[in-house]
């Protein structure tokens, strides 16, 4: 058995019941593995690098993780704001903890640039909310020889292939009385809906394949595709 633990934001974590049908990406993603592969998705909404390790979940994965095992580490959306960290320096260093953690088991770490969220200029352009922290992640990946999915930027070309009114069925979006979860309707540009969360999930499973990790033989088959992009 091969494990694989997200560590995260919200874009990443399993929704409750009453705010479906938002989902972060980990909670689709056990479904595009066989049963040689378990996921464990300790994502939490709200979380930074920092709040993060404060409340203990750093540490309970390391508690669990075993070599051969995988750690996902997904920040930067909630690092942005006033609890969090600034790109090259306290969100790097967080980052480095991470890191180094899952190497000290034995285990490997991959880091995963942020997700974009949905802002579009008026001429239909995305525009990039998430300041230097995707960049800063990039630099650390090279700096320490870390593998690296750049969800920033599958997130963007899925993002501008749908356009601005295409893209909101990836998030969770309704009405007035559309949902009985959303009474009073909700547009949400940073939350993924079900469907969303599935697309971007799948990105993920690209940047596994053009990594080649090896767990790419447990990727089933719908999804093992080979794909076209080049690393």
């Amino acid at each position: 058995m091969i494990n694989i633990f997200l560590a995260g934001d919200s874009t990443v974590a399993s929704c409750p019941r009453y705010e479906a049908p938002m989902a972060g990406w980990g909670q689709m993603f056990q479904s595009f593995f066989t049963e040689e592969v378990k996921v464990h998705n300790f994502a939490k909404g709200g979380a930074s690098t920092n709040t993060f390790m404060e409340q203990g979940y750093l540490d309970t994965i390391l508690a669990f993780i075993q070599p051969n095992d995988y750690l996902f580490i997904q920040f930067g959306h909630n690092d942005q704001k006033s609890f969090g960290t600034q790109p090259y320096t306290t969100y790097q260093a967080n980052l480095t903890e991470y890191v180094n953690g899952a190497r000290k088991k034995g285990a490997t770490p991959i880091l995963v640039t942020s997700v974009h969220r949905r802002n579009f200029d008026e001429e239909g352009r995305l525009v990039n909310t998430l300041g230097d922290y995707p960049s800063a992640m990039i630099q650390l990946a090279e700096r320490m020889d870390v593998q690296l999915i750049n969800l920033w930027e599958k997130t963007e070309k899925l993002y501008q292939s749908l356009g601005p009114e295409g893209s909101k069925q990836l998030f969770t979006m309704f009405e007035a009385n559309e949902h009985p979860n959303y009474p009073d309707g909700i547009e949400d540009n940073t939350h993924f809906c079900e469907h969303g969360a599935r697309e971007v999930g799948k990105l993920v499973i690209e940047g596994i394949k053009e990594l080649q990790l090896p767990i790419v033989p447990f990727i089933k088959g719908s999804f093992n595709r080979q794909s076209n992009n080049k690393r």
